[in-house]
């Protein structure tokens, strides 16, 4: 419904009305991936309707116009975490001279729907996963009409990727290739809330990535609930392997990731295309859940143990130097010690980089939620803590291994929290693992490696979570840095931002580069990562 309003009096022409001041806003991301990519979109379609980013210091104490949460609803301290944000905003709201919006929407959000509002009564606008487009009109509404809107779509409206999108990163990108889920694990909320899978026709995708790359990009993360399941909706099961090598000779691109595949549709021709493809990165995310056979039929993750391995060992024959992470739940219901000791026997032979491992949470709607024999917390957690050690036992023993060879390290922005501390910058190898590297000694400024730049070092030292290159230290060690389109395109959205920052004026849409992207809360994947 649209309201007109009488047209003012004109002003005497001596007077100047002063120009209305942009409407400033903040996304905090909490979940995976797809809610990162998510946010995005969000960002973007903000930006559009004339928001603008808040400043960093405003962002950071959320003295903002609007501030939108994007929810996780896999874990089961996701709504404690939502509903403790909120509380400590509604503080923040009431005080705030020139009045404040929040918006919740997401997983979480399509789960409780109008039941935020019951429990929060400041929130201003709820809208889930199905319906991202409509987030300026409901803040619209809910100025206007003075009262909580709340729009929870039942299937997807608008393909997300057909949205506006203000990118976190200049020199990498995330690129959806399907939405939703067709699979029915019994511990898993996400096909209730995101919908059966929807593919997206490959010359979308082909045109989405030609246009990063075209904005600077060199890495490209293909995503999706489960990527190799990709072509289920235009009747091709080689479609996935197909797309990773029309990606991959994208001219300028450099690094392709995706994430996460099934182990059940995981496939030779995926794995063949990952050997082939120059571009595609050595790197495989390949959550295993449990090692126990019966854990498994429970789930109904349509795979064993024994296949889980041999998909492993068929990577590795390929592609030698894949660092493989996994996901992984603890005290599933009914797990028995023999059952978790499997676990452990496939973790171990598995010789992961690294694992997002967490305890089992029922989550209401869910099968598994239902089911007889859940453990007691004491039990979970005491093989929680088994589980971990052992994890990061394999991870300092492969990480260990690193040591001495030479890496070519994509410089990242905001990625090693004690670089200011050790003098040193972070970035990751092509592997992924996280790598901190330090500057050879009177490095000039103009010359330093950028966010986007690649520098290729040699390993000198390594912890469980991360490798160290102090080559530069050494007289003759190995330091090299290729600067990129990349770095170039960093430079100029941070010359963008800082002009945007003096003018206050969005430089979205225009073609001019855009600020630093979303405020990210909360760990990627399932679980909590074992660091």
């Amino acid at each position: 419904m649209s309201t007109t309003l009488p047209a003012p009096a004109p002003a005497p022409a001596v007077a100047h009305a002063p120009a209305a001041r942009a409407r400033t806003y903040l996304v905090k991301t909490l979940g995976c991936q797809m809610n990162v990519h998510d946010s995005e979109h969000m960002a973007g379609l903000l930006e559009e309707a004339g928001y603008v980013p808040a400043p960093a210091d405003d962002a950071a104490a959320e003295d903002v116009d609007v501030l939108v949460i994007n929810t996780c609803a896999v874990r089961e301290n996701a709504a404690d975490r939502l509903y403790g944000n909120l509380g400590r905003l509604a503080g923040t709201k009431r005080a705030r001279t020139g009045g404040m919006q929040i918006a919740v929407g997401g997983c979480l959000a399509q789960k409780d729907r109008a039941g935020i509002v019951e429990r929060a009564p400041w929130v201003d606008v709820v809208f889930g996963t199905h319906n991202i487009d409509v987030l300026p009109s409901l803040l619209e509404r809910a100025r206007h009409n003075a009262q909580a809107e709340v729009e929870i779509a039942e299937s997807l409206q608008v393909f997300p990727s057909t949205l506006p999108t203000r990118r976190e990163s200049v020199y990498a990108g995330w690129v959806s290739i399907s939405v939703g889920c067709n699979n029915t694990c019994t511990f898993c909320i996400v096909p209730h809330l995101r919908g059966k899978e929807r593919d997206r026709r490959p010359g979308d995708v082909l045109a989405e990535v030609e246009a990063l790359v075209a904005q600077g990009a060199i890495e490209v993360t293909l995503l999706g609930q489960n990527v190799n399941s990709y072509g289920v909706g235009f009747g091709d099961r080689h479609a996935f392997a197909k797309l990773l090598r029309s990606v991959g000779a994208v001219p300028g691109l450099e690094r392709v990731r995706f994430t996460s595949p099934h182990p059940a549709a995981f496939t030779d021709d995926v794995i063949e295309a990952m050997a082939a493809t120059p571009t595609v990165m050595p790197q495989l995310h390949m959550p295993l859940q449990s090692g126990s056979d019966r854990v498994l039929r429970a789930m109904r993750r349509s795979y064993r143990a024994e296949r889980f391995l041999a998909i492993l060992d068929r990577v590795r024959a390929a592609v030698p130097d894949a660092a493989i992470t996994t996901d992984l739940i603890v005290g599933f219901p009914g797990e028995t010690e023999e059952d978790f000791a499997d676990t452990l026997r496939v973790v171990e032979a598995s010789r992961f980089a690294s694992a997002f491992t967490f305890q089992y949470s029922p989550r209401p709607g869910t099968p598994a939620a239902d089911l007889p024999d859940q453990l007691p917390k004491a039990v979970v957690q005491e093989r929680y803590e088994r589980l971990q050690a052992l994890q990061e036992r394999i991870s300092a023993e492969e990480n260990a291994a690193q040591v001495g060879r030479r890496v070519d390290v994509l410089v990242a922005q905001g990625e090693g929290r004690k670089d200011a501390d050790t003098a040193r910058i972070s970035g990751r190898a092509a592997d992924n693992r996280l790598v901190h590297l330090a500057l050879p000694p009177g490095l000039d400024a103009a010359q330093a490696p950028r966010p986007g730049d690649l520098v290729t070092v040699e390993v000198t030292r390594s912890a469980p979570h991360h490798l160290v290159a102090d080559s530069a230290l050494t007289p003759g060690g190995t330091f090299a840095v290729r600067r990129t389109r990349a770095g170039d395109a960093w430079q100029a959205r941070t010359a963008g931002s800082e002009e945007h920052a003096h003018a206050g004026a969005s430089s979205c849409g225009t073609g001019a580069p855009a600020p630093a992207g979303p405020v990210v809360l909360g760990l990627p994947g399932l679980g909590a990562p074992t660091r």
